[in-house]
């Protein structure tokens, strides 16, 4: 049976909500049903993913849809999100992130949207915020969970951590995994090209990073952790795969280490760019404090590269400690120090757990698992 199916989300810049909200998207047009995609406006140096949206999707700007809090410009979004409901007439309304997620799924009760889906990429409130702000966040969430009938998850860490927030009923929340496109990061490259365009030649050992430079991702950690390594080994190399608010910050920090003339800051790089630059890498490291669970550490082990990780949220659920990937404490660089001395010291033991990593996620991430996951919760909603 063909659907309408709407999605919303508030930013749609290069991140892995966006990235999976894209796929999901495609997936959705490919089996043949009709699919919306509504977004705020999009500015700043953290990209934009407008022109990445397939073809067959209608798109569409809320000019009110913004992240920043401000309680008018929120009564005006949501009255806009119910006009564009009220026109399209979706079967099916679903939301990602937060702000998105509230407004939208407010929108979509009131407009008696027949299914209301919100998806948990990651959490709005975690442990670093002022407490506060995180009670704001969880009272926002409960109220939302209220006006939805069903809570897709990333992970079980964020069943788990809304649940006892005190957010939805143990009934409303389903596991569905983030969609990848697998071949893509399988599909073999010419790795020394794709280094040497980054000033890389086969003698130094590459370490990677692929994220937002941005509050809370960890480049300051690794910068840390990473330094002295640096400098007994004229071989190593960073290379951070994106931008954002913080870059600046982040290559001042690496000035005062020393070490900035071994870092390559690729900037924002489109999509399809990023399975070879993960393949160039020799370790992927993700030194994040919070994630739902993180895309680029599936797509890592999708090409075979080694990881480490921080213990963020729903990371152990792929990056299992001595089994695919070194996993530590959030922000302990002593740790993660010693999780790159261990790698360098046994390269073969991280490409045999990398190659464990690659078995573990190579079925359960595809976008056709994905697409069937929601395919058959919302027939059962609808049902």
């Amino acid at each position: 049976m063909s659907l309408r199916i709407m999605h919303i989300s508030t930013r749609l810049i290069r991140g892995g909500s966006q990235e999976n909200t894209l796929l999901t998207c495609r997936g959705q047009r490919d089996r043949g049903h009709q699919v919306a995609l509504v977004h705020g406006p999009i500015h700043g140096p953290e990209g934009s993913m407008a022109d990445d949206v397939p073809a067959g999707i209608e798109r569409m700007e809320s000019s009110h849809l913004l992240r920043d809090p401000a309680p008018f410009r929120e009564w005006r979004c949501e009255r806009e999100l119910r006009t564009l409901i009220r026109g399209w007439k979706p079967d099916v309304v679903h939301t990602h992130s937060s702000k998105a997620g509230i407004l939208g799924r407010r929108a979509a009760w009131s407009e008696r949207v027949p299914a209301v889906v919100h998806t948990v990429h990651g959490m709005p409130f975690h442990r670093h915020q002022a407490w506060p702000l995180r009670k704001l966040y969880v009272a926002l969430e409960q109220h939302a969970a209220k006006r939805c009938h069903a809570l897709p998850v990333v992970s079980w860490s964020m069943r788990d951590q809304m649940l006892e927030a005190g957010v939805g009923t143990p009934d409303q929340y389903h596991l569905v995994r983030s969609g990848m496109d697998v071949e893509a990061f399988r599909t073999p490259i010419d790795r020394q090209a794709t280094r040497a365009a980054h000033n890389f030649d086969a003698n130094h050992i590459v370490i990677g990073t692929v994220s937002r430079i941005a509050e809370l991702k960890g480049h300051d950690d690794l910068l840390h952790a990473v330094a002295p390594l640096m400098q007994k080994n004229e071989r190593l190399r960073l290379l951070w795969v994106g931008d954002g608010w913080r870059k600046e910050a982040r290559l001042a920090l690496a000035r005062k280490l020393g070490i900035a003339d071994r870092i390559v800051v690729t900037g924002m790089v489109p999509s399809s760019e990023i399975p070879s630059l993960i393949q160039s890498c020799d370790l992927l490291v993700h030194p994040s404090y919070r994630e739902g669970l993180p895309r680029v550490v599936v797509q890592a082990m999708l090409a075979g590269v080694p990881v480490v990780a921080t213990d963020a949220d729903g990371t152990r659920e792929v990056c299992v400690p001595e089994k695919t990937g070194r996993l530590v404490p959030i922000g302990d660089v002593e740790a993660l120090r010693s999780a790159l001395q261990d790698h360098f010291d046994d390269p073969q033991r991280s490409q045999q757990w990398a190659e464990e990593a690659e078995a573990l996620v190579r079925t359960e991430f595809t976008v056709d698992a994905m697409v069937d996951a929601l395919e058959a919760l919302y027939a059962k909603l609808l049902a």
